[in-house]
């Protein structure tokens, strides 16, 4: 019985076989991605049209085809108000505050974590710390209000201690200070899951060299560990200078009273009792749209700095 014969075909026929299925496969991805660009699309481009508002003095029953053409009154008269400045300042404050606090602490605690050899308690560490990460500040706002409040878990351990109560949710001395602190209490686990996956790629060779000439785990860690974060706090650093205007609108409403107005509102809430409450839709959309132009332009700088110091690059 004649076997039937085989043909190889040739080279250019089998190229562009593959050609025609890697096409295939990318369109299959491209597909994939399409119901998400849509959505993206009509959630956050579409939207974007409504900036017109802070130019014009918006009514509702006109809408934006109706209503009078108002130039840059919206942005003068929002830097004619007393408690602009107040505001900005808050915003900045707590912002800087978080970022700072936000590096300081993961880096510190990924340094005490690094020390620790027994693997169960590390993880089971780690664990614990990542898990308020996950957590809406709808349901922490609830906890750290009754933990806070006057006759709340720190006030009664104050008193027990012979101390006097204090009103921390409606005190403008304590009220910034709680925001920092409950933020980064919050997110540093999340930064310290980064730089941990930032030490796997320190050669532990260096460590035995450290150790054979005499240095202490002190001296292994001030000149190997962290040399070898360093790239990714610098990059990390770098990236939150984009997030100098966002003090956290999630925090600070489900957190902030009138009471302390005065150090707790920042540009988001603002925008919010502005343009929601107040119905002043052109004046929020002006305000709205000054802070992300400036965040637009901390974004460029953070990114090109990042690019400079660390190699990172997104394009």
């Amino acid at each position: 019985m004649a076997q039937a014969e085989t043909t190889i075909p040739p080279k250019r026929e089998l190229r562009s076989v593959q050609k025609k299925r890697k096409r295939f496969d990318e369109m299959t991805y491209h597909f994939m991605l399409l119901p998400g660009m849509v959505m993206l699309f009509i959630f956050s481009i579409v939207p974007m049209f409504g900036v017109i508002m802070a130019f014009q003095k918006f009514i509702p029953a006109k809408g934006i085809f109706g209503s009078k053409w108002a130039g840059l009154s919206n942005f003068t008269y929002m830097f004619q108000l007393p408690d602009a400045k107040q505001i900005f300042i808050n915003t900045l404050v707590i912002a800087v505050g978080k970022i700072v606090l936000g590096l300081i602490v993961p880096i510190v605690f990924t340094f005490l974590l690094n020390e620790v050899r027994l693997k169960v308690f590390k993880s089971s560490i780690q664990t614990i710390v990542y898990l308020p990460h996950f957590m809406s500040w709808v349901v922490l706002g609830t906890m750290l209000t009754m933990i806070f409040s006057f006759d709340g878990m720190i006030n009664n351990f104050l008193e027990l201690l012979g101390l006097e109560r204090i009103m921390f949710l409606a005190s403008n001395d304590w009220f910034r200070p709680l925001l920092i602190v409950t933020d980064t209490w919050k997110e540093f686990g999340y930064g310290t899951i980064v730089y941990l996956a930032a030490l796997t790629a320190i050669n532990p060779a260096l460590y035995e060299s450290a150790a054979m000439d005499g240095a202490n785990r002190w001296k292994q860690t001030l000149h190997i560990t962290l040399p070898g974060m360093f790239p990714t706090i610098i990059l990390l650093g770098t990236l939150s200078l984009g997030n100098v205007l966002n003090a956290g609108f999630d925090q600070v409403f489900n957190l902030y009273n009138p009471l302390v107005y005065e150090t707790g509102d920042i540009i988001d809430t603002f925008v919010y009792r502005m343009g929601l409450i107040n119905m002043q839709y052109s004046f929020a959309t002006a305000i709205g749209l000054m802070k992300s132009v400036i965040s637009f332009v901390l974004i460029v700088i953070s990114y090109k700095l990042a690019s400079k110091y660390a190699g990172y690059r997104i394009f």
